[in-house]
């Protein structure tokens, strides 16, 4: 079975979950969009308005956003990887619940294992919390970390900025280090050599990019 037809029958297994409550108020569920070959992935909460009626994440304002900070690195959709920690919207875009978070949890997992982005980028604290239980988005936002081999930087989520003026400003900053991060794993990968003695990166280590 190839990645491709792996990935997309996680896809259908997302659209037939029943494994927590949020199935039920869903119109369609939102497992992810974007190619198995991208760099970076984006993680965020879960499905608003309007991702629940097309089955794609961050469609809405804050998926405008999104979009317009990807351009001001010249990226695109089309380039990265986005999802969300759970995959069916929360009534009334409340937080989830730890139970939903856990019942998708697994898809997370299997969608990181499939596409292995070199570049993890959480937004808001839920995804962050995954490699950075009990720290603070406004204290962490914008500093890499490194977990063996791929890199995760938590931002503030586009939602959030768009309330608050302060931490959109910050989150366009914290975007900016994003082709810097991808050009230093250029520069380690290509200075690399295969060899027994080369240490591995320690769990968490903290990259000093900036």
């Amino acid at each position: 079975m190839t990645a491709e037809t792996t990935l997309k029958q996680l896809e259908h297994e997302v659209s037939q979950c029943q494994a927590c409550g949020l199935a039920s108020g869903r119109t369609r569920s939102v497992p992810g969009s974007g190619p198995l070959t991208a760099r970076v992935m984006f993680i965020g909460e879960g499905p608003g308005f309007n991702e629940d009626k097309q089955g794609l994440p961050f469609v809405g304002q804050a998926g405008k956003l999104l979009e317009q900070m990807l351009a001001k690195i010249t990226l695109n959709r089309t380039d990265v990887y986005i999802t969300n920690v759970v995959k069916c919207r929360p009534p009334n875009n409340r937080d989830p619940l730890p139970e939903e978070l856990a019942a998708c949890g697994n898809y997370l997992d299997r969608q990181l294992l499939l596409i292995r982005p070199e570049l993890i980028v959480t937004l808001g604290r839920f995804s962050m919390a995954r490699w950075f239980a009990n720290e603070k988005i406004s204290i962490i936002h914008g500093k890499p970390k490194r977990f063996d081999k791929t890199v995760v930087m938590p931002l503030f989520h586009p939602a959030a900025a768009l309330r608050n003026p302060q931490w959109l400003k910050l989150l366009e900053e914290d975007f900016l280090k994003i082709p810097r991060i991808l050009a230093k794993l250029d520069a380690e990968k290509a200075q690399a050599t295969p060899s027994p003695a080369t240490p591995s990166p320690t769990s968490g280590e903290q990259l000093t990019l900036f």
